[in-house]
């Protein structure tokens, strides 16, 4: 992936010595980077790994996920702090993840705990089961589960080609 990046950057900045102009131009810059985009794209089969701009599309895609899952799960704390007919259940969740890695294992934990209602209380050794806490189970279990599953595939995405 860096090394299709490194040499987008390169024909890029050959396509600015090509173009013969007295100075260093950023449409001419940005106008080579998309020439380059457009040759690694057709190119790409042979550098044996996936086109770059794949991680880079899935890396903004998780940050869209997690900003829609953040924005709906401060809706329903909201809810439930302000309506003060409404009991709270919190409970503790056992969740088996299908990530592997520790850098996919962390990066699920740490989205899960900066989403507003749940806390990942421990993950066990073997680093397939995570303990969390939400605020109330019986509302938001099934809206937590569906986030974190969400975040399971794109972090999929981002981090396996």
């Amino acid at each position: 992936m860096y090394q299709q990046f490194l040499l987008n950057l390169l024909i890029s900045v050959l396509w600015v010595f090509l173009k013969d102009e007295d100075s260093l131009r950023v449409p001419t810059l940005l106008s080579g980077f998309l020439i380059g985009i457009f040759i690694l794209f057709i190119m790409h089969r042979f550098f044996g790994t996936p086109f770059y701009l794949k991680r880079v599309f899935s890396i903004v895609k998780l940050l869209f996920v997690f900003n829609y899952e953040l924005f709906a799960s401060s809706l329903l704390i909201m809810k439930q702090i302000l309506l003060p007919s409404t009991t709270f259940e919190p409970g503790v969740l056992l969740y088996k993840t299908k990530l592997q890695s520790d850098w996919e294992v962390t990066a699920l934990a740490l989205l899960i705990i900066l989403t507003p209602g749940s806390v990942v209380l421990r993950i066990s050794p073997e680093g397939n089961v995570l303990t969390i806490h939400a605020m109330d189970v019986k509302d938001s279990k099934l809206m937590l589960l569906k986030s974190i599953r969400m975040y399971e595939k794109v972090i999929l995405e981002v981090s396996r080609p």
